[in-house]
């Protein structure tokens, strides 16, 4: 359900959908919904819908907002995308509330991932 002035869908931009579409599924266990060659969509955590989408038809852009992925295991999260291809930009640190890390994707996007631990 869209609700007014929430976010409602991201697009990363990608340089290799397949390694990309991979790179989620293995790390973080993301199911996509298939368009194409060029675009999938990822669908809800609870399957209703799609939060986003992997666009290989747009590059990855620097400087944008960074998308947080929640994790109930901060050291797991780090060796799936480490073991999938996915490089450290920010190595785990904590924060008040917290800890988190940056990571950037096969293709180059840069997301974090947080957990309150």
């Amino acid at each position: 359900m869209n609700e007014h002035h929430r976010i409602s869908y991201i697009e990363l931009g990608v340089t290799d959908l397949a390694k990309t579409r991979n790179f989620y599924e293995t790390a973080f266990g993301w199911e996509f919904n298939e368009y194409g060659p060029s675009y999938c969509g990822i669908r809800s955590s609870d399957g209703d819908g799609e939060i986003g989408g992997l666009d290989a038809g747009s590059a990855p852009r620097d400087g944008g907002p960074l998308i947080l992925i929640f994790s109930n295991d901060l050291e797991a999260s780090v060796e799936a995308v480490e073991n999938v291809g996915g490089t450290l930009a920010v190595p785990p640190y904590a924060y008040p509330g917290g800890r988190r890390f940056e990571f950037l994707d096969p293709s180059g996007n840069r997301l974090g991932v947080f957990s309150n631990e």
